[in-house]
């Protein structure tokens, strides 16, 4: 089912589609305040951006690699976050993105991320990755991958489906005519209402594509991957999307 998210003044709200009971509702009250901690694992374009996105929405962030701090010092400066360990950054943050090749995703340490919401920003790219046979086969997701090596973690896929050099240019304010929804897929209400938030901060509307499983329906050669649409118009590509023959590509 794909649903829209629209942003409350007061808080959060959900526009449901007419079958929202399929929806599992929170089980506990939104987390999102303006002012969050946010915790990024990788470094490269994909971390700098929204690192850099949130910390002018007001949120603090620490940005983290697998080469340590001390290759960051810079960020410190011409971002204005925090730096630190991967292990540090999963423990400071009220959610965590993961901005990692998706080969690492093992890397990433699951006890400091328990229980925590945990944005997945992956793709799969054999040529960078290799072959992962659960992903050829379309027996799992990207983002499905991660949440079986983080069990106790809230995991949402969000932010793979935009180039980043977009994501710092074309957010608009809310209600602006055209502006660029982004997708969303996850198990957890509250993870995607958190994530949806984040994407209204940068600009950007959201249209939610269902359970974690559905995470397919954005990624890498689907017709809704990195390309603009408005709400209407992504909510129509990711309902009409063709499921991709991995081995082919």
């Amino acid at each position: 089912m794909i649903t829209s998210f629209w942003l409350g003044v007061c808080g959060l709200h959900e526009n449901l589609s007419p079958n929202h009971d399929e929806l599992n509702p929170p089980s506990t009250t939104i987390i999102w305040r303006r002012d969050m901690k946010i915790g990024i694992i990788g470094a490269g374009f994909v971390g700098r951006a929204i690192a850099k996105l949130a910390t002018e929405a007001g949120h603090t962030v620490m940005l983290s690699n697998s080469r340590g701090p001390q290759t960051l010092f810079t960020q410190r400066y011409g971002i204005g976050t925090e730096v630190g360990t991967v292990e540090e950054a999963a423990a400071f943050g009220d959610i965590v993105v993961i901005a990692i090749p998706l080969a690492a995703y093992r890397t990433v340490p699951a006890t400091p991320l328990a229980g925590k919401v945990v944005l997945d920003a992956n793709n799969y790219y054999p040529d960078r990755d290799g072959r992962i046979a659960e992903l050829d086969s379309n027996e799992a997701t990207t983002s499905e991958l991660l949440a079986r090596h983080l069990p106790a973690s809230r995991i949402v896929k969000a932010f793979n489906a935009i180039t980043m050099g977009d994501l710092e240019k074309d957010g608009r304010p809310a209600g602006s005519p055209g502006r660029r929804a982004l997708p969303l897929a996850g198990d957890d209400a509250e993870g995607k209402a958190i994530a949806a938030a984040l994407y209204d901060a940068f600009g950007f509307d959201t249209v939610d594509a269902g359970g974690l499983s559905e995470g397919w329906r954005f990624e890498r050669g689907t017709p809704a991957y990195c390309v603009a649409f408005d709400k209407a118009e992504l909510a129509r590509e990711l309902a009409r999307a063709p499921r991709i023959d991995q081995l082919a590509t």
